[in-house]
């Protein structure tokens, strides 16, 4: 087998993300590969989440990469992986449809991406993992949260 070298994982900031980040950062550790962290804003503007309201005065999406990218930068410390490339992209599309979008783009040979571990495919994977399973044009890893 072949060593990685440029390792993509996909993050929404919950816990099986960041499953998913702790793993691939020891990936790309152990391989020496090249590691993103991408956060995807989907369907922006008009599906705009209520997670991170902008205030009144400020331009959301300017806001949201703001907030997004702050917490790229807590998993790049909590981590411990400052090589680490972080990236925010918005996107009018799925999370899923962007990873893979971006993997092919960049030429990764591996994408990470957490899954829920309940019941029943969708929800066992995700619809973000599951899409990426099925459409990215590298490897795959799926990483079940400790919970």
């Amino acid at each position: 087998m072949e060593a990685y070298k440029n390792i993509l994982c996909g993050t929404d900031f919950s816990k099986q993300s960041e499953s998913a980040v702790g793993r691939a950062v020891e990936l790309a550790k152990r391989f020496g590969a090249k590691l993103t962290l991408l956060h995807v804003v989907e369907y922006f503007p008009e599906d705009r989440s209520n997670e991170m309201i902008a205030p009144e005065d400020v331009d959301p999406k300017a806001y949201r990469e703001e907030q997004s990218g702050k917490l790229l930068t807590e998993l790049v410390q909590k981590f411990d992986c400052k090589d680490a490339r972080h990236e925010v992209v918005f996107s009018t599309h799925s999370a899923g449809r962007e990873i893979v979008r971006y993997a092919g783009e960049q030429q990764v040979d591996l994408v990470i991406v957490g899954s829920h571990g309940y019941h029943g495919m969708t929800v066992i994977l995700g619809s973000t993992a599951i899409t990426v399973i099925h459409s990215a044009p590298c490897d795959v890893l799926a990483i079940r949260s400790s919970k």
